[in-house]
Formats: structure tokens, sequence, C-alpha cells
């Protein structure tokens, strides 16, 4: 019977460089799973755009960064379209995620790079100054609006892949139908709680969600604190400075959408706008028709305002 010649209790040669391979593999699913996990809400947080039978399904913080880039183009005044080509970059770039590593420098929702003057490293993981600064770059670029967006998309990325962005398109223009308001009521986000943020102390604040709002819209919106609800921010729904008919309804939605995207972040309990509202508690049954109630003080809110409401 042919016998071996290795010597008994040794491992045969190249296990050993296989099992330290398995566990350096491993080891890096764990590092990858402990970053993505750690970039997430609770468990059963997200949101959904519904519309036209189009389905979208976003993380918190996905939804949140695309609310903030649809908001920086409301405050430039620019059009749909500049929405469209700026989520799809961003899907692409980086999946809606302000990632502060990439190729090479490249950092944030769009993957830009401080060696290719986009800014500093700080500016460009700020998501108000990337959006600023893609649309700086956008809206040089004559006719854009009329061009396929792969093309304007990679007019301003300057891409190895510049095909890449057309994936997107289909998903980009569901989310910018919603976060423009054009698709009433089709974002909508669960918390993945029934108290999402009243445990720990952790309470919304009706001045941070102001100095956002100003922060992204700018002067397109004219927050105030509710004297009779002083955990409520009211936004007249009406652009400033008058509007076209239907402009005040899509203005309202616009804002109210962006509350939910960011009502995570911001500790949002309830949005209200016209005869529809989203709870933070019930935020699995998405939008629901509520009834106009008045106020202590016997007020009525104003039907024309959104009402964001922070947690306790």
């Amino acid at each position: 019977m042919p016998t071996s010649s290795r010597p008994a209790g040794k491992s045969k040669p190249g296990a050993c460089l296989t099992f330290l391979t398995a566990v350096i593999a491993l080891l890096a699913l764990g590092v990858f799973l402990a970053y993505h996990f750690s970039r997430t809400s609770p468990e059963g947080a997200g949101c959904t755009v519904t519309a036209d039978g189009d389905v979208l399904k976003l993380t918190p913080e996905q939804a949140s960064n695309a609310a903030t880039i649809a908001a920086v183009a409301t405050s430039r005044g620019l059009p749909e379209r500049a929405v469209t080509i700026a989520l799809a970059t961003s899907l692409q770039e980086s999946r809606l995620e302000n990632l502060d590593h990439g190729d090479r420098d490249s950092l944030g929702l769009f993957q830009q790079r401080p060696s290719q003057g986009w800014g500093t490293s700080q500016q460009i993981l700020d998501p108000v100054y990337s959006s600023n600064s893609f649309f700086d770059s956008l809206v040089k670029i004559d006719g854009y609006t009329r061009l396929p967006l792969t093309v304007a998309a990679q007019k301003v990325q300057k891409s190895g892949y510049p095909q890449a962005y057309a994936k997107h398109e289909a998903d980009a223009t569901l989310l910018s139908g919603a976060l423009t308001g054009q698709d009433a009521g089709a974002l909508s986000c669960t918390t993945g709680a029934d108290t999402p943020y009243s445990a720990g102390g952790r309470l919304g604040s009706t001045a941070k969600v102001t100095a956002r709002l100003t922060r992204e819209f700018g002067t397109r919106v004219r927050p105030r604190e509710d004297a009779a609800s002083p955990r409520t921010v009211a936004v007249p729904a009406a652009p400033s400075g008058g509007s076209a008919e239907g402009a005040g309804t899509r203005r309202g939605w616009e804002v109210a959408q962006w509350a939910v995207a960011h009502a995570h972040d911001l500790k949002v309990e309830e949005v209200a706008f016209g005869d529809m509202r989203w709870q933070a508690a019930r935020s699995g049954k998405g939008w629901q028709k509520q009834k106009q109630s008045a106020h202590a003080s016997g007020a009525r809110p104003s039907p024309d305002d959104v009402r964001i409401t922070v947690a306790r």
C-alpha cells in the first residue's frame, strides 16, 4: 500500500495559505458589513417612491441626500430636468451616499475630486456644497435640458464610463417627480419603530428644521415657527413673489416630501399638507387623509401651509 512521505500531523502544502485567505476574506466582509450597517437606520426603516405603477426603494440616507439635491436645484430656480440629471449622476457615482472615499481622491455624492478643482475634502463632503458645484457646471452646458441625460452628465463628470448614467434615468425621473412635487405624495418613509425618536432623549428641534430648510431651499421658502404649536415649523406653500396656478400645491408637496425624506435625521414626528398627513408613529401607513383640527387657541392651521412637527 502506498504510504505518504509527509510527516503525520502536518498540513498539506498550501492549506495554511488557504485558511489564512479565508480568514482575511471573512474579516474584510465583516469590515464592509460594519461600515454598511453603521450608515443605515433602525431595522425596517426605509423610503419608497410610488408613481404610475413604478416603485423605487431607498434607504433613509439615500432619500435624505436626494431631497437635498432637489432642494438645492429649487433654490437656484432650476427645472425638474436638472434634478433628474443630478440624481442619475449621484445614483451612478455613489448610490446617493455621501461617501468619504472613492477612486483616487474622489469624494461625496458626486465623487468630486479636490485635485480636479471641485473644492476641499470638507467642502465636497457637504451635500449642499457638492450639489451646488454640480449645478454650477451643469448650467454652463448650452441646452443641457435637451441633451440625452448621459451626455449632459458626462459633460459635467468626464467619467471613464460615460454610458453608465443612462441606466439610472428611469429611477432618477421617478424620484425627481416626487421630490419636485410633480407627483403628490409619491414619497413616503417608514421609521422602523412606533416611537422612533423620543427614546433616549433624541428630541427634534424646530431651529434645526428651519436652518436646514433655509440653507437648502434658500429664499424660495419662508419657514416660521408656529406660536400656537411650539414644536411645529409652518412653511407657506406658495412660492415667494407670487406663483403660477398650481405652483403653490407643487411647492407644498416639494417641501412636505423633503421633510419626510429628512424625518430620520431631523427627528420629524409629523408632516401635514392640505388634507394629507404623514406620521412617524404610523409611518407604515404612508400618507393618510386628515381632518383639519383647531389649535387649543381656537385658531385653525392654514391648509396652504406645510406643517413640520418635531418629536417631543
